[in-house]
């Protein structure tokens, strides 16, 4: 790509663009067009040279293809930005080797070892208190769970947190998620800086917007971050259930703005019903292998579910629930359905086949995670095996009419929407056989669900759309696996303004 524009710049034109898109109305084929803009908007699409160019920064494409701008729909923004100072752990095949591994991980400022990214469902030992001890002494030592469900812990860190300890050193759930505020709760100058640098990053892969669903008070740290300067990624952020009440004082609805430009918007209610499949929490109909009586567990029961519910819609917030279980989503399709909110239910990766037409009709979005069926294949088939519902099911949602939003849940996997529609897609990585290949969806469907209001919208571009606009090397809807995985962004605009330049 030839461009005359920096990052910062308002280009009037976007030259030798090719269009791509299902259901495309335009007469261009694949002849190159120019793309003039004005006010934030496209203004104009004609063929290329045909219309005199305005004086000014202008985007050559040079044949590369425009798209509409990307979201990421599910980020915990601080605890993935923070990830660039912790010890990754995704590489450790035991637990042995995760302790041994946070022996050489660096202390931090603030006196303690952070790692991430384990995955213990698959190892054969267990981790313990003692062997993490024996590894790691005196230094308050945290190893997060990829899932971040649960959380690893030697003595001293048990100590400085004041939890009683536990033998396996692991906390779950709830008091996980404590661990986890405790540990994302940096310098908020330290924090900010990460956040803009892992946002200007996804800005590069052709991230336009985000949804935030950090466990903080999001509305106070968006506000400091847009005094700071910030203007990079477009946000929703989240609202949990025990900041309901302050953002029900206060008045904040989903699409409130806090800047004048709508830059920075407030989202939904985010509730989490279950637990995970990597820590065995998730809540499922059928038992996990070994223990009869673990079906998971409901972290908020139903009639709590329903009450908060009914509070957020009064309130005129939408909700956003985390249902990972098949239990789980029946609950929150019945809150859904009992309450008349709006919103979406997050993960939805083990469904029962007969909820799976309830969320068209009831007009909920399913929230998932494509790379997260990649990453769990093998868990899945091991811990889900005797489950009858069924595991991350793309296609059978997008088939009943659902839209489907895609998204990372980074630091879970990381923020790359490239990945995330190869997932989606082709169902593997790696070269390794299709996972469940029935459940992936077409190219058109992916990169719709991609786009800020998912599958169901029109993701091709005409006059008069906001100019929130991606250059791309390669036409996703023709890419194999590999080819999708690797297309390199040439730039990224958001509302006409350049983010990112190649």
């Amino acid at each position: 790509m030839r461009s005359s524009g920096q990052r910062g710049d308002r280009p009037a034109v976007i030259t030798n663009a090719r269009l791509t898109g299902a259901g495309r109305l335009d007469p261009f084929g694949d002849d190159p067009v120019d793309v003039h803009l004005a006010g934030g908007r496209i203004v104009d699409i004609a063929p290329a040279g045909a219309l005199a160019h305005p004086r000014g920064p202008v985007v050559d494409a040079d044949g590369g293809w425009l798209l509409p701008g990307l979201w990421d729909h599910h980020v915990h923004t601080v605890q993935w930005a923070l990830v660039a100072q912790r010890e990754s752990l995704g590489a450790a095949s035991s637990a042995a080797e995760a302790a041994a591994l946070m022996v050489r991980a660096p202390v931090l400022e603030d006196r303690r070892r952070v790692g991430t990214g384990f995955r213990d469902a698959l190892w054969t030992d267990e981790p313990t208190l003692a062997l993490l001890d024996a590894a790691t002494g005196e230094v308050p030592t945290y190893l997060i769970n990829a899932d971040v469900h649960s959380v690893w812990l030697n003595s001293a860190a048990f100590r400085r947190e004041g939890f009683a300890p536990e033998a396996s050193g692991l906390l779950r759930e709830e008091p996980a998620f404590e661990i986890s505020r405790r540990l994302n709760a940096a310098d908020p100058v330290v924090g900010d800086r990460l956040v803009a640098q892992s946002l200007q990053a996804a800005a590069s892969r052709g991230i336009v917007g985000v949804v935030d669903l950090d466990m903080a008070w999001n509305a106070e740290a968006w506000a400091r971050r847009l005094a700071g300067g910030f203007d990079t990624t477009r946000i929703r952020f989240g609202i949990y259930p025990a900041q309901l009440e302050r953002a029900l004082t206060e008045g904040l609805q989903t699409g409130d703005a806090l800047d004048a430009g709508g830059l920075v918007q407030v989202g939904s209610l985010k509730v989490i019903t279950d637990g995970s499949l990597g820590t065995r929490t998730a809540a499922c109909s059928h038992a996990y292998p070994g223990d009869s009586h673990n079906h998971g567990m409901l972290t908020v029961p139903p009639h709590e579910l329903v009450e908060l519910m009914t509070r957020a819609t009064g309130g005129g917030l939408s909700c956003a629930v985390h249902a990972i279980g098949d239990i789980a989503n029946s609950h929150a399709l019945d809150a859904f359905a009992a309450t008349g909110a709006t919103g979406t239910i997050e993960h939805a990766q083990l469904v029962a086949h007969a909820d799976i037409p309830r969320f068209a009709r009831l007009g909920i979005g399913a929230s998932v995670q494509p790379e997260h069926a990649i990453d769990d294949r093998d868990m899945t088939d091991s811990i889900w095996a005797d489950q009858t519902a069924l595991a991350y099911p793309l296609r059978a949602l997008a088939d009943a009419g659902a839209t489907l939003l895609f998204g990372s849940d980074a630091p879970v996997a990381p923020l790359d929407p490239w990945a995330a529609m190869a997932a989606a897609v082709f169902r593997t990585r790696g070269g390794r056989p299709a996972w469940r290949p029935e459940q992936g969806i077409d190219a058109a469907t992916a990169l719709a669900a991609s786009t800020a209001e998912g599958s169901l919208a029109r993701a091709t571009l005409a006059p008069g759309d906001l100019a929130d606009l991606i250059v791309v090397d390669r036409d996703p809807l023709t890419a194999g696996g590999d080819d999708l995985r690797a297309t390199t962004v040439l730039a990224a605009l958001l509302e006409g303004r350049l983010t990112h330049v190649a």
